[in-house]
């Protein structure tokens, strides 16, 4: 799949929480357009409060499973 945004590389410190956690292999199980907006949308807030609400409502989706940005999803075969 190619991706129609560039390919956002992921900040350490998410990274090692994703792992602190248990959620990384959620995380990879996501399709790469949704990896790639979740790290481009906390990428782009300014404040630091915006950027920790962002990472919390990401990891809360990812432990939830079944929904992104807010909206319900359905896994993708392809995720799994």
């Amino acid at each position: 799949m190619t991706l129609k945004r560039s390919r956002a590389a992921m900040p350490a410190r998410l990274r090692r929480e994703l792992d602190a956690l248990g959620l990384m292999e959620a995380f990879k199980q996501r399709p790469p357009y949704q990896r790639n907006d979740y790290l481009h949308w906390i990428d782009r807030s300014v404040r630091a409060a915006t950027k920790r609400k962002r990472i919390d409502q990401m990891l809360a989706e990812l432990k939830a499973g079944g929904i992104y940005m807010g909206m319900a999803h359905r896994p993708s075969k392809r995720a799994r």
